[in-house]
């Protein structure tokens, strides 16, 4: 006889369909990716995922606001806490590079910015981006300049680590530079 199952609160079951959604999503983006996929993973209906998203769109919405809360949070805890030395920026440099190893999370950035041809996804893809860049320089006093750098550099990275590139593409030196690690 197999124990009783858990039951799980709402919250729970959406924040288990979220996060299997960003795996979904990443590999095969917003058009490409079937809900029953999905639903099928985390053991819920397909019903039940509309009920809490209304669409696929919804559920890709809602994937993508995950990853830049992941991030954001990243950042703030970072700011926070720098490492001896480490100004913010460097700090949050570095708690981006430890994000770097989660492929799918990248996936799915990139995945929203090849989406936001749709009024919707661009509304919110640009929405979160700019309060991250907001985000970015109230924590760090950071210069226009130094801003785009980061953002520049936090974006290829995300290409070099989205192709696993980063140890073809850069130096090590200048990788653990923008990783805020020091010498390699």
């Amino acid at each position: 006889m197999s124990p009783p199952a858990v039951r799980r609160t709402a919250s729970e079951r959406r924040e288990t369909l979220v996060d299997a959604a960003v795996s979904h999503f990443a590999t095969t983006g917003l058009h490409g990716t079937a809900v029953r996929a999905i639903t099928d993973e985390v053991g819920i209906t397909q019903p039940y995922a509309f009920s809490l998203f209304g669409t696929k769109k919804g559920l890709f919405l809602a994937a993508v606001e995950h990853g830049f809360d992941r991030v954001e949070e990243a950042f703030r805890d970072a700011a926070a806490a720098p490492g001896e030395g480490e100004n913010p920026i460097k700090a949050m440099g570095r708690a981006y590079g430890g994000l770097l190893d989660d492929r799918a999370l990248l996936l799915v950035q990139l995945q929203a910015y090849a989406a936001s041809g749709d009024p919707e996804v661009r509304e919110v893809v640009r929405r979160r981006f700019a309060e991250l860049y907001e985000l970015v320089r109230d924590l760090s006093g950071a210069t226009a300049e130094e801003l785009q750098g980061f953002f520049a550099t936090g974006m290829l990275l995300n290409v070099a680590a989205a192709l696993d590139l980063p140890e073809l593409l850069f130096d090590d030196d200048w990788l653990a530079e923008c990783l805020g690690r020091g010498a390699a």
